[in-house]
């Protein structure tokens, strides 16, 4: 899966395009750090680190996450475990939200997935099946 990260000196900023679901909240919330009418779309150095990081943790979908510097680092020199939990919520009107890493096969084509949240699309409309794009929006979508 397609990644992109955005580096300030505290943090990275990662964001995955094929888990967004194009809600807006981070343009609305933070416009001088998330703007997609500029390339790149998103620049860190217009804002504070803390406003940032209270910003990428409103995306609903995931697709947007931070690490810390010092985090990366270690991640980098270690080799840890993760645990095997993994919650799923169902978003009313929306996708389903797993929180946690998950194995995913489609077609018997095994595909890891890492990650804090990723969407899922339960309306049937995504363009980018089996992730949510926002389609739901759209059509109306709205069951429980």
């Amino acid at each position: 899966m397609e990644t992109k990260q955005y580096h300030n000196n505290d943090i990275t900023v990662i964001w995955e395009p094929a888990k967004c679901i194009h809600s807006g909240i981070c343009f609305r919330g933070l416009p001088q750090v998330f703007d997609p009418r500029k390339k790149p779309w998103i620049t860190l150095e217009n804002q504070v680190t803390e406003a940032i990081i209270n910003q990428v943790k409103s995306c609903p979908s995931g697709a947007i996450s931070f690490k810390y510097k010092k985090e990366l680092a270690i991640e980098n020199s270690e080799n840890k475990e993760q645990p095997n939990l993994l919650k799923v919520q169902v978003s009313p009107g929306g996708p389903l939200l797993l929180h946690g890493n998950f194995i995913l096969d489609i077609d018997n084509s095994i595909q890891p997935i890492e990650s804090k949240v990723t969407a899922l699309c339960r309306c049937g409309q995504s363009n980018n099946k089996p992730f949510c794009d926002g389609s739901h929006q759209k059509v109306s979508f709205d069951k429980k």
